[in-house]
Order: structure tokens, then C-alpha cells, then sequence
């Protein structure tokens, strides 16, 4: 007699389950997934940030797949754009102000910084940005060639 609620509430348990999968597939939206045919070139020269923001794009669709966690996935994306950083901290270094001093206050969070760690924190920042969204829209990775995104 006790066998038979126990199965009911085992085969209730095991359905809410299953309509929570079925809701999960249903919130995919590939609209809102990156067109890896668009060439980005034309406004890299007016933008210095736009190939760490390529390289973040196409390393964190690549990497999203991963089933380790969206921050540990956004990690391994910014140190695989480590050369397109290191560049544009590079090229950020000649543009300071003599006697300006580097620290300034963030412009977002108030916070003491300079511009190489608003660098780092804006590559992190889309790199996390981007493996969520791949995630979310269950978008495909860019093509790639020996292991590496095409377009890099």
C-alpha cells in the first residue's frame, strides 16, 4: 500500500524535472548570437579596444561548451587573448600626459585606477559577457583553423 504514494510522488517528482529541461531549451534565443561573418577591420584603426574585443569574442564562443564555470571560462578567454592586450597596453603607454600621473578614479566604480586595469577589466568583462551569451543562445563557435579562431 505505502509502495504505491511513493511511486506517485517519484513519477511527480521525476515529470517537474522534465518540464524544467523542456522550459530550459525553450529560453534559447540565437538572436542574440554573433555573426562571425562580419569584418571587424574597418573600425579597429578608430578603435584600439576592437581587437581584444574580437579576440574575446571568438575565443569565448569557442570556449563556452566548457562545462566548468561562466568566470573560470571568461579566465582562460582574456589569457588567450593575453598578445591583443598586451598590445593595446603597449600602445595605451604612449599616450599618457607627462607629469599627468596614471591613477585616475574609475569611471564606473569610483575606485583609484589607471589604464591598463581598465584594460584588464574591460577584457574580462567581455569575456564573461560573451561566454553567457554564447550559453544563452546556444550559439555556435566561430570556424577555426589548428585549434585557433579564424579571424585572430
Amino acid at each position: 500500500m505505502i509502495r504505491k504514494p511513493v511511486m506517485a510522488v517519484a513519477a511527480l517528482a521525476a515529470l517537474s524535472l522534465a518540464a524544467c529541461d523542456n522550459r530550459h531549451d525553450a529560453m534559447v534565443n540565437p538572436k542574440i548570437c554573433a555573426d562571425f561573418k562580419a569584418n571587424p577591420g574597418a573600425t579597429a584603426a578608430a578603435d584600439p579596444s576592437t581587437p581584444v574585443e574580437e579576440c574575446t569574442r571568438r575565443w569565448a564562443y569557442s570556449l563556452a561548451g566548457s562545462k566548468d564555470g561562466a568566470e573560470v571560462v571568461a579566465d582562460a578567454v582574456v589569457a588567450a587573448c593575453a598578445a591583443q592586450l598586451s598590445k593595446w597596453n603597449q600602445a595605451s603607454l604612449g599616450q599618457a600626459a607627462p607629469g599627468s600621473g596614471e591613477q585616475a578614479l574609475s569611471l564606473t566604480t569610483g575606485q583609484p585606477t589607471n589604464p591598463l586595469a581598465e584594460h584588464s577589466a574591460f577584457a574580462q568583462g567581455r569575456a564573461l559577457f560573451y561566454v553567457v551569451q554564447a550559453r544563452a543562445g546556444r550559439c555556435s563557435p566561430p570556424p577555426a583553423k589548428n585549434g585557433v579562431p579564424e579571424g585572430l
